[in-house]
C-alpha cells in the first residue's frame, strides 16, 4: 500500500487485499494480469453505452446505472491493485497528473475546445 494514501482508499485497498488473500488469488494478480483486467473491465463499461444516443447515455435507467456502478467498481479495484503492486498512491498520482494536464491544456487555449494538446 502506498504511503500517504487517504483513509477511505487505504481501507478499500486493505479490504481488496484481504478478499484476494482469503481466496489465495494473489498468485494470479501480477501487474500484467491486473493491467489486462483493467482493460477488460473498462471495455465492459464502454459496452454499456454502445449504441446509446448521447441523451440516453446521460439518463441511464436505474438497473443500467447499477450495472455501470458494478463495472466501474471492478475497473477501480483492478486499478487499485495495480497501483498497490507498484506502490503508487492513485490520489497523489492523479493530483500530479492534473498539474501536468494544466500545463498541456492552458485554459486560454483549450476552453471549450476538444483538441489534443499538440493541436492547440
Amino acid at each position: 500500500m502506498a504511503p500517504g494514501m487517504s483513509d477511505r482508499l487505504k481501507d478499500l485497498s486493505e479490504a481488496v487485499a484481504r478478499f484476494a488473500r482469503e481466496r489465495d488469488w494473489e498468485q494470479f494478480h501480477t501487474p500484467k494480469n491486473l493491467a489486462m483486467g483493467v482493460t477488460i473491465e473498462a471495455a465492459e463499461v464502454a459496452e454499456l453505452f454502445q449504441w446509446l444516443t448521447d441523451e440516453q447515455s446521460r439518463k441511464l435507467p436505474p438497473e443500467k446505472r447499477e450495472h455501470l456502478a458494478d463495472e466501474l467498481a471492478d475497473t477501480f479495484i483492478y486499478l487499485l491493485k495495480l497501483a498497490d503492486a507498484h506502490g503508487i498512491d492513485l490520489v497523489e498520482a492523479s493530483h500530479r497528473k492534473l498539474v501536468k494536464n494544466a500545463a498541456k491544456y492552458p485554459v486560454e487555449k483549450s476552453k471549450g475546445v476538444a483538441k489534443k494538446y499538440d493541436e492547440l
